[in-house]
């Protein structure tokens, strides 16, 4: 971690002129939705950012081996602990994020500030009337929904968004949400969140991938001719794991061998093992705990479609992006998924997976039981997935009418 002041420079030589400075206080490698987003949006201009953001732990060896500048402020977390430091955590970022923005304009002067989401979004307006600069703000959901409960906050953010030179949403639902919520006049653009395969520690061959399928299907004594089936997330009740079990004994009856792998930890577990039991499916539904990123490539590699039933409320609607689904897709595997928010921008119907009500039973099942028996349709949807998920809007095209300071683009 880089220490502010006195500032010492570190700065290889492609990144003499950076003229973003992009602010988050998500950042890798704190595993988080919002924190990849941001990272992979700096990887793709490594040569124009310089990253602000609130320390983490192990920050300081993933810093070093960055292409771009990264300066830290403190994580209140590490000295006062998670309880104390969640109340106090908010003011220090909004604080700190103020005042070191304002020391690295006068060692970069740089000429955008892309604020990496809605949180702490005061310092940002103080910022905007204090340096020379223009911004962009990144919306993602969540972010929005907390902001918009307190009237005077909302003012204030709407006045954010009202000098910001674009928004950026992660979904077209997000956009929608915004546009319906606020009725700006700012320039709104999607860019949606990409599959950073680095992540996963997967090999691209194909040979790799086999190996990796065959290893987990032994671990869990899964044969190789049985459709596997995979979820990943949260184990919560809105990602509604219990609904793909409920089909595991129609699927059964109807001469489908299926098995059932879920990737997460949560307060559901205890439910979702006494649910099988009941169903009597306890020996075809596996649940995994906590699987480290480096891992979870080889568990999208195993499966045979992946499935997520989320249900619908206000706020899942807006809230996050369901990156699951597009690294599902990145994996080459069919989607089943709830007709619902920013899925729809991920799963496009009879594309690249089925779209469903997940509170009928019988679309639900009639998916499953239509994917499980077309290994054409798998395939199918699964080559599309692919395409689709290696698609990329590029942040520069932010900056397209803007001159590019030092031919930085060329």
């Amino acid at each position: 971690m880089e220490n502010i002041s006195p500032l010492p420079t570190k700065i290889r030589d492609q990144t003499a002129s950076p003229d973003i400075l992009v602010i988050s206080h998500l950042f890798l490698p704190k595993k988080a939705v919002i924190g990849e987003y941001i990272y992979n949006r700096c990887l793709q201009d490594p040569e124009r950012v310089v990253v602000l953001a609130a320390g983490c732990t192990g920050d300081q060896a993933f810093d070093h081996a960055q292409q771009f500048p990264v300066y830290r402020w403190p994580n209140s977390r590490f000295w006062l602990g998670n309880f104390i430091g969640s109340f106090v955590q908010p003011a220090i970022d909004l604080v700190c994020s103020f005042v070191l923005a304002i020391k690295l304009y006068l060692r970069y002067h740089y000429r955008y500030i892309e604020w990496g989401h809605g949180y702490a979004f005061p310092a940002l307006l103080l910022l905007s009337y204090i340096l020379p600069i223009r911004f962009f703000i990144h919306l993602h959901g969540s972010d929005i929904l907390d902001t918009v409960q307190n009237p005077v906050w909302r003012s204030l953010f709407k006045w954010t968004l009202k000098r910001a030179e674009g928004i950026v949403c992660n979904s077209y639902v997000t956009q929608d949400y915004l546009r319906k919520t606020f009725r700006l006049q700012t320039p709104t653009h999607v860019i949606p969140p990409i599959v950073r395969p680095e992540k996963f520690g997967v090999e691209k061959n194909q040979g790799n991938l086999d190996n990796l399928r065959q290893r987990v299907r032994k671990a869990y004594n899964i044969p190789e001719t049985a459709i596997v089936i995979l979820s990943v997330g949260r184990l919560v009740k809105q990602k509604s794991f219990e609904r793909v079990i409920e089909n595991l004994p129609l699927l059964l009856n109807v001469g489908v061998d299926v098995h059932y792998i879920i990737c997460g930890q949560g307060p559901c577990e205890p439910a979702l093992k006494t649910l099988a039991q009941r169903l009597r499916v306890d020996k075809r539904v596996h649940l995994t705990g906590y699987v480290p990123e480096g891992e979870l490539g080889s568990y999208y590699a195993a499966c045979d479609l992946f499935a997520m039933l989320t249900l619908s409320d206000t706020k899942a609607y807006i809230q996050g992006f369901g990156i699951v689904y597009l690294e599902a897709s990145y994996f080459g595997k069919p989607v089943i998924a709830s007709r619902l928010g920013s899925v729809i921008d991920i799963v496009r119907h009879e594309e690249n997976g089925l779209l469903v009500n997940s509170k009928s039973g019988y679309e639900v099942f009639q998916a499953f039981k239509r994917l499980c028996n077309d290994q054409q349709l798998r395939e199918k949807l699964g080559r599309k997935g692919k395409e689709l998920a290696r698609r990329k809007t590029l942040h520069r095209s932010l900056y397209l009418s803007e001159p590019i300071p030092n031919g930085l683009l060329n």
